[in-house]
């Protein structure tokens, strides 16, 4: 799982899986959902993520390394 924040875009990326992309799928003005060709989730992009989160505290939790 890799996530990433820019900040010049303001943008969240969020990887689940580093599949092949087979479908784009947009669910709202500002989220876009990446999924493989079974259906799986593969990414999910957060546009304006600084109006939607608050980006300052991101956490991750529950980490296995």
């Amino acid at each position: 799982m890799k996530i990433q924040y820019c900040d010049d875009t303001d943008t969240i990326y969020i990887e689940f899986r580093a599949d092949n992309i087979a479908e784009t799928r947009g669910l709202d003005e500002s989220t876009i959902l990446e999924v493989d060709a079974e259906g799986n989730v593969c990414a999910i992009t957060f546009e304006h993520a600084s109006e939607q989160t608050d980006v300052e505290q991101l956490q991750v939790q529950g980490m296995v390394v």
